[in-house]
């Protein structure tokens, strides 16, 4: 309790902070002023349209990615399994991509995400029908990872096949990850199906408890393990395609956070649910507070920051396992 009280402290602490950092030379006051529709309009439609939605999906984005990331390492009881291991994130970077290279974004930018939030669709059906009714956790994994190979391969023949270098110069960033420029209408497409996903995998806790004893200990306690898997996989899929299709591709928060929290809470899953959320939220705010401060002149993506903050925490992780195992 301790613990998700620390945590959701320093998430509003780092709110509140990012909510003040960005470009332009605004004073302190004028700033609290805008935030409540008062002062210069131009500043109040910033604040308001602007640095608002930005906070709120760092803050959601992060949680659902921690929150995923929870649930994969207790169902798949790899304390190096990663969301995107579903397929998810690829497919949903794929329906990006198809969307900015034909060009529909131009006349409707919310096609974006949207085709993003189709091709997480697309992904968890193909991921259904290839490992097929009660597949095993070995059959949905390598699944996973064939649908992943599969869309990684078809958005680099979009890349080598496109004829605008301009639209293929807009798919590179935004495989970058980045919260620039995005605004309410984003929150209210990701929201919806962030919160489905977060109540099948919350209803699933003490099932995952359960299965992390195996699977045959979960069955004779009276768990559906096929259920449960496929709840556990759909809200998966729910929250990392959301978490994709509206800030692009930020890899290492779900992984990391919750491995490095486990050693505070125990080895049951469920308790790691809650603190892995908001220790990924906080992670995401603070490094979007972070890219707005480092080049604040250059655009530096939060993707590419978190990569360069996860990389070698994970190699560390996988140094440590390596030494356990000799």
């Amino acid at each position: 309790m301790k613990l998700i009280l620390a945590l959701a402290t320093l998430c509003a602490g780092l709110t509140l902070m990012s909510l003040f950092v960005g470009s332009g030379n605004v004073a302190l006051r004028e700033t609290i002023w805008a935030y409540f529709g008062a002062g210069d309009p131009l500043v109040v439609l910033v604040m308001q349209e602007l640095r608002l939605p930005r906070a709120a999906l760092a803050l959601l984005i992060g949680a659902a990615l921690g929150f995923a990331g929870a649930a994969m390492q207790g169902f798949l009881r790899n304390p190096l399994a990663d969301p995107g291991i579903v397929g998810t994130s690829a497919f949903a970077a794929l329906g990006a991509v198809i969307a900015l290279q034909t060009g529909i974004v131009a006349l409707f930018p919310m096609a974006l995400p949207l085709m993003a939030l189709g091709g997480a669709l697309i992904s968890v059906l193909a991921l259904l029908a290839l490992a097929g009714r009660g597949a095993r956790t070995t059959t949905l994994i390598l699944s996973g990872v064939a649908l992943s190979s599969a869309a990684a391969a078809l958005v680099s023949l979009v890349l080598n096949l496109s004829p605008n270098p301009f639209a293929a110069n807009e798919i590179t960033f935004w495989m970058m990850g980045s919260l620039a420029d995005r605004s309410f209408r984003h929150v209210s497409v990701a929201l919806p199906i962030l919160l489905l996903g977060a109540m099948l995998i919350w209803r699933s806790r003490k099932g995952l408890d359960a299965l992390s004893f195996g699977e045959e200990t979960a069955l004779s306690m009276g768990v559906n393990v096929r259920r449960l898997r496929l709840q556990l996989i759909l809200g998966t899929a729910c929250l990392s395609g959301a978490a994709t299709a509206v800030a692009g591709m930020i890899g290492f928060v779900g992984l990391v956070i919750p491995h490095l929290l486990r050693r505070v809470t125990g080895g049951m899953p469920s308790r790691l649910l809650l603190p892995a959320a908001l220790g990924s939220g906080a992670l995401i705010l603070a490094a979007d507070i972070a890219v707005r401060i480092i080049l604040p002149g250059r655009d530096l993506k939060l993707g590419v920051l978190t990569a360069l903050l996860g990389t070698p925490v994970f190699l560390h992780m996988v140094w440590k396992s390596r030494g356990r195992d000799t």
